[in-house]
This record gives structure tokens, C-alpha cells and sequence, in this order.
């Protein structure tokens, strides 16, 4: 566990429901070193997106325990959770998640400007013209395609240099060509970076580019597999 960027055991959710307690998780566990790729995947309602939200400490299992670039999630309160995803974490989502009234630039420049960083605009526009919209700074999201918007958002993702990147459908809202520009960029900056990227896909060409294959049957049944 102590060279694991990501390591949990054991987790389970358990809800409540008209007819009882609902297990949308049920005794999953998983380990990735740093720079390690891993791809989630299962059909809708088998509990990837609620597994990301456990591994990212977004909510709290019933039961087993996440481990997160050296911190015991469970054992943190709200704020202390938050202060670990911003120290640790990028996020890319399927429905982009930039903020409208910002532009391209600035909606980069943002997380840097969290973290204090006086190079926030350089960063950015390096960034920027690396995801290939150095043209493209000035534009807000809605002057912007979706595989564009993307590109943004995933150029913020990495802008903080996060250990690692949880990233939800990434290309659920693209066409294929879009989708597999995009996923060459995920996997050329996973590489570059070092970052460990942990995917959840319905793609199953795009979960065979990971490393780790991690399949979710009802939240239940778990095969975690190499794919390499």
C-alpha cells in the first residue's frame, strides 16, 4: 500500500430505498502506483460513477476505507477531503463543467490562481497551446465546439499537476472522431506528466488503452485485470 497513489479495500454503499437497503458497491478494492492508468467500466446502474466519487472523496463508503496520495479519506472531515482533491486531483466530466463566463484562458488560469500561482496566465497558455487551441484564448465555451470545450477542460485538469485524474465519460458527448482526439490527448499528457488517470468509460476500446481494467457487474461482482 505505501507505494499506491490510490489504494482502497473493500468498499461498499449502501443506500436506502422503498424496498430496503440498496448495495450499489459491494467489497470493491483496487491499487495504482503513480502513473498507472485504470479504466471502470460496466453497464448504467453498476456503480462506476459512485465508485469515482468513493476513490476521489467525493462521498464516504458505508464500509472499507480509500487511501488518496497518502491520506485516509474516512478519517478526514469535508473541508480536509476538499483540501486533498485540490492539493492531488483533476477532474474531466462528460459534460465539460467550464464556467460560462470565463474564457478559455481564464477558465485554466483558475485552479492555478487557487493554488497561488504567479505563473497562472503563462501556464495557461502553455497548456492551452498544448491541447491545441492556442488560437482559441479569448474564446468563452459557448463560441467553442464540443471537442473544443473539452480540450479546455481537460487542459485545467492538468493544470494544477494533479497525482491524479479521475475522468467521467470523457468523450460521452463527442462523436468518435472528436472522442478519439481526445483520448489521445488523456492518454499523450498521462504519459508526459506522470499523473495517474483513473477512467470510468462505456468505451471498451478506450478502457483496452488503460493499463488496469476494472469491471463492475451490479456493484457487485468485480474482476480487476490487466489489459496490458
Amino acid at each position: 500500500m505505501s507505494a499506491s497513489i490510490l489504494y482502497a479495500r473493500n468498499l461498499s454503499k449502501v443506500v436506502p430505498s422503498a424496498e430496503g437497503e440498496l448495495a450499489i458497491l459491494d467489497d470493491v478494492s483496487l491499487s495504482l502506483d503513480k502513473g498507472e492508468s485504470l479504466a471502470i467500466v460496466g453497464t448504467s446502474g453498476s456503480g462506476k460513477s459512485t465508485l469515482l466519487g468513493l476513490l476521489a472523496g467525493l462521498d464516504l463508503p458505508s464500509s472499507g476505507e480509500v487511501h488518496l496520495a497518502g491520506h485516509l479519506l474516512g478519517a478526514l472531515d469535508e473541508d480536509q477531503r476538499a483540501r486533498v482533491r485540490a492539493e492531488n486531483v483533476g477532474f474531466v466530466f462528460q459534460s465539460f463543467q467550464l464556467l460560462d463566463s470565463l474564457n478559455a484562458l481564464e477558465n485554466v488560469m483558475l485552479p492555478l490562481e487557487l493554488h497561488g500561482r504567479r505563473d497562472a496566465q503563462a501556464k495557461a497558455t502553455e497548456l492551452l497551446d498544448r491541447v491545441g487551441l492556442a488560437a482559441r484564448l479569448h474564446h468563452y465555451p459557448r463560441q467553442l465546439s464540443g471537442g473544443e470545450q473539452q480540450r479546455v477542460a481537460v487542459a485545467r485538469a492538468f493544470a494544477a499537476e494533479p497525482a491524479v485524474l479521475f475522468a467521467d465519460e470523457p468523450t460521452g458527448n463527442l462523436d468518435s472522431h472528436t472522442g478519439a482526439t481526445i483520448t489521445e490527448l488523456l492518454f499523450e499528457l498521462n504519459r508526459e506528466r506522470g499523473t495517474t488517470l483513473v477512467l470510468v468509460t462505456h468505451d471498451e476500446r478506450l478502457a483496452q488503452r488503460c493499463e488496469h481494467l476494472l469491471r463492475l457487474d451490479g456493484g457487485r461482482e468485480l474482476r480487476d485485470e490487466s489489459t496490458r
